[in-house]
């Protein structure tokens, strides 16, 4: 299926499982899908079950939105004691449609857990409440963590995920290794579990074969080793001045501080010329990716520093905004530079990236599935250097396999009958998703001057604009004096004192010389009040 296809039947509200091979574009379809729900005023809830994912996306994770935490599951009590919860009631009640990404590592429990939920807070005879649920990722990345093995878990098992007629949108099109069909073919072998004779050749050829790049590649580890430990040594030995780069944040402390744990960016950045980096977030415009790697060149006369990519391009980095925004309104950000020192990562770390070069020792793959996570991470042989391999490294589980494969045909028979609908009845079909889940667009928000600018438009006097804005009268005629200071172009010869009195008050301002109230009003009868002065001032020359 093509991403455009994906796109017209999520914007029809099927509940949708997106996926496909590493490098199909899943996270640029989702992006591009959250964009046109915020155009439709469609309130979307944007999760993760990883809170790096959550954070490339701009959400939170799946736990946090639904009050789940750490919970595997919910019973019957759990879910009486979260609805005790007046925010996820709020929550719940608002939101239209929640997307998880990286569904693979939510177990089933956990998503019957949200579909328990749904239907708590909205309506108990509708899968997930009615909201439309939009899941991605792919079932050969990280699985669920559990101590009874990984066969059982998968979340395209839950009964919700029966029950909500999930449509399968298996994007087939391959844009990181489009530029090298060998190595596309040899991630297709391992993914199928048929690795040939032909396709080990190809990958053996890869043996100790250093990238002729310009920039060094980054090392993948498939055990939890110190990569802080590595890149730190790493930097120290490098001459030159070293810089220091402190991260940003604003707003709430919570909500920042779990901001952060999902970025990989640091939280303090050490850099010097020659230190090797990989960019940790995608900026098109700039020139980079996630996992775009490259080399500090130099620091530029504003302290930041110039990058050498691969391709000879060198690009100054700016620091970049992560946000969280909850209904709408930012709740926190971190600025930091979107880079973070490269000599070394987990393969854990390095899921959603797209590597230029990339040396890893699978010698020590311990479960089917990790050498692929890791080999499809690179963009080409040509990038690939392999230190070690085992032959688990290149299987993947056979279940997931075989499950793939009717993933496929579920998406073939889709993509089959939505091309037999017209133009007219996608954009019908569309419209009415689009109509039903819309939230009326909120009054464009007017200045008080200008509130008051459009009382005085329709007539009304200072005693009426006063009740109706519940300010006093000399509010308003504070607006008016503001208004008028402006340059606004307004008609006020409606609220003019009697003409008798106008002349003695500006008589009065004559002989004072200035515009203060105090000194004319000693010059006039009691009579006289300052609401009434100030509403004269407003018409002398």
């Amino acid at each position: 299926m093509k991403q455009t296809e994906a796109l017209d039947l999520l914007k029809m509200g099927h509940n949708i499982f997106l996926t496909g091979p590493a490098g199909s574009g899943k996270t640029y379809v989702l992006g591009e899908y959250i964009k046109y729900l915020k155009r439709q005023n469609i309130p979307v809830a944007i999760t993760a079950s990883t809170g790096i994912a959550a954070t490339l996306l701009g959400g939170v994770t799946v736990h946090s939105w639904t009050g789940l935490g750490v919970r595997d599951g919910l019973d019957a009590y759990g879910v009486e004691q979260l609805k005790e919860k007046k925010y996820l009631w709020d929550r719940f009640k608002k939101y239209q449609v929640l997307i998880i990404d990286e569904i693979s590592m939510l177990s089933r429990r956990q998503l019957d857990a949200i579909d328990a939920l749904g239907r708590a807070f909205r309506d108990e005879r509708l899968p997930f409440g009615g909201l439309q649920v939009v899941m991605s990722g792919d079932f050969f990345q990280l699985p669920p963590i559990s101590q009874t093995g990984r066969g059982s878990l998968w979340a395209y098992l839950a009964e919700s995920w029966g029950r909500s007629a999930v449509k399968v949108c298996y994007l087939e099109e391959q844009f990181r290794q489009r530029e090298d069909q060998d190595y596309f073919t040899v991630l297709q072998a391992i993914r199928n579990n048929e690795v040939s004779e032909s396709v080990k050749k190809l990958i053996t050829e890869r043996f100790n074969q250093p990238p002729k790049l310009d920039v060094m590649p980054t090392r993948l580890y498939t055990h939890n080793v110190d990569v802080d430990v590595i890149n730190g040594r790493e930097l120290a030995n490098l001459d030159g001045t070293q810089k220091e780069y402190q991260m940003a944040v604003k707003g709430n402390k919570k909500m920042a501080e779990g901001l952060k744990r999902g970025l990989l960016a640091p939280e303090i950045l050490y850099l010097k010329p020659g230190a090797r980096v990989m960019f940790v977030r995608n900026n098109f415009d700039a020139g980079f990716v996630n996992g775009t790697l490259g080399v500090v060149k130099k620091f530029s006369r504003r302290g930041l520093p110039e990058v050498r990519l691969s391709s000879g391009e060198v690009i100054e980095v700016e620091p970049e905004t992560w946000v969280l925004e909850e209904d709408g309104k930012i709740k926190a950000e971190v600025r930091q530079l979107p880079l973070r020192l490269a000599w070394a990562i987990t393969v854990h770390k390095s899921q959603g990236m797209s590597l230029d070069a990339m040396e890893v020792d699978l010698s020590k793959a311990f479960v089917a599935g990790m050498g692929y996570v890791a080999l499809s991470r690179v963009r080409s042989l040509r990038g690939l250097n392999i230190l070690g391999i085992n032959e688990l490294a290149l299987t993947v589980d056979q279940e997931i396999a075989e499950q793939d494969q009717r993933f496929q045909a579920l998406s073939r028979n889709l993509g089959a009958g939505l091309n037999c609908l017209t133009a007219g009845d996608k954009k019908r079909l569309i419209d009415k998703f689009s109509n039903e889940t819309k939230v009326a667009a909120p009054p464009p928000k007017v200045s008080t001057y200008e509130a008051t600018k459009q009382l005085v438009l329709t007539g009304l006097m200072l005693r009426e604009m006063a009740s109706r804005r519940q300010m006093t009268e000399e509010t308003i005629i504070a607006h008016l004096e503001k208004l008028q200071a402006a340059g606004e172009d307004l008609n006020l010869d409606y609220l003019k004192p009697a003409p008798n009195r106008f002349k003695r008050i500006k008589e009065a301002f004559i002989k004072t010389g200035d515009r203060k109230l105090s000194p004319v009003k000693n010059l006039l009868p009691e009579s006289f009040t300052f609401r009434e002065l100030r509403l004269a001032r407003l018409f002398l020359d």
